[in-house]
């Protein structure tokens, strides 16, 4: 047939033996989850930023990135509540390109899933013993969800797979913050939809079980912009989109209204210093009016170490192999402005 089995990979139970948790890190785990959590329900007013590296390639470097991070966390966490972007998978338009640490250990290498999931958790795991920090990622496939459920502190749904059945099923067996981007398209409608979805119990096949979920009342909306039929970029970060948006919320049975805004991507036409100036606007909304300060709980940004983006192999530390980020300098001054903002 048309597969190749190449090797059996270890089920998450075996992964997390061989790489657990430490208990002391996990206690860490469990008071973010709940701060954080505080936050879509109303009962914390701070503001999440969810914020790092495009895709996570080098473990150093992020461990790097999320240390600093850490340090600004310190000083603004009465007002932010910061969250690295660890990605470790990484989806692609065409399906060609670098697919994330998890399929691809090494940039330059071959892939090898085996490997990737041990690099995968070395790296998370590292990250939240020298930050205090736990992640945000992407849920590129499903079935890897066992091997970071444990270690993850809010999980994105991508634009070109929140329409997907597994992908809405899936999110309403997580006990963490779920954030469904709109589709490319930008239809809204798409958008809710998943979200109730993912907020509904279900029952479906996972991994070779059947199962049953208690749905996520901690699943919501990021807004990422869309593209039209001609590949031009809309945004849909506007005022007039948040009321839109706050609008259609109100029209259905959906638990915790919330939006987060995603300053990169189609918002930005990735024009990655774009991001400075769309935060702003955000803020400024949310201050302008009452229930847009209810509705958007937070912000993501795509910032790394070094500005900008490089080709694989080039050597560049800390500097993205993906779409173009901030640079640590403009995104440690936006942060400490954001804090004076909120």
């Amino acid at each position: 047939m048309s597969f190749t089995y190449i090797q059996k990979l270890p089920t998450p139970d075996e992964i997390i033996e061989e790489f657990p948790l430490p208990e002391a890190l996990a206690h860490k785990k469990q008071e973010r989850d709940r701060q954080i959590a505080d936050v879509f329900t109303g009962r914390d007013d701070r503001l999440v930023v969810i914020v790092g590296p495009c895709s996570a390639d080098n473990e150093d470097a992020v461990c790097d990135y999320v240390s600093r991070l850490a340090a600004v966390n310190d000083r603004v966490n009465d007002r932010l509540i910061l969250i690295p972007r660890i990605y470790t998978n990484k989806p692609r338009t065409t399906g060609e390109g670098y697919k994330g640490i998890t399929s691809q250990p090494d940039p330059e290498g071959k892939t090898d899933f085996h490997a990737g999931l041990i690099a995968m958790r070395h790296m998370q795991i590292r990250a939240i013993r020298e930050s205090g920090l736990t992640a945000a990622d992407e849920m590129l496939y499903p079935d890897n969800w066992g091997y970071v459920a444990d270690i993850l502190s809010y999980v994105a749904i991508g634009a070109r797979s929140v329409e997907d059945q597994h992908h809405r099923m899936t999110a309403s067996g997580f006990d963490v913050p779920a954030g469904m981007k709109n589709p490319t398209s930008g239809d809204l409608t798409v958008t809710l939809n998943s979200v109730y979805a993912a907020q509904r119990p279900h029952d479906f096949s996972y991994r070779g079980y059947e199962v049953r979920t208690g749905g996520n009342p901690l699943a919501h909306v990021v807004l990422r912009g869309a593209t039209d039929k001609h590949g031009q970029a809309i945004p849909n970060y506007h005022y007039e989109d948040l009321a839109l948006l706050n609008k259609l919320y109100d029209e259905r049975e959906i638990s915790n209204p919330a939006c987060i805004v995603d300053a990169n991507h189609s918002n930005s036409n990735k024009q990655f210093r774009e991001q400075i100036r769309i935060v702003k606007e955000v803020l400024h909304s949310r201050n302008h009016n009452p229930e847009m300060k209810k509705l958007v709980k937070g912000v993501m940004i795509e910032s790394y170490i070094e500005e900008g983006n490089q080709k694989i192999g080039d050597g560049v530390y800390g500097k993205s192999i993906t779409d173009a980020c901030l640079g640590w300098p403009d995104t440690e001054r936006l942060l400490y402005e954001m804090a004076e903002m909120v």
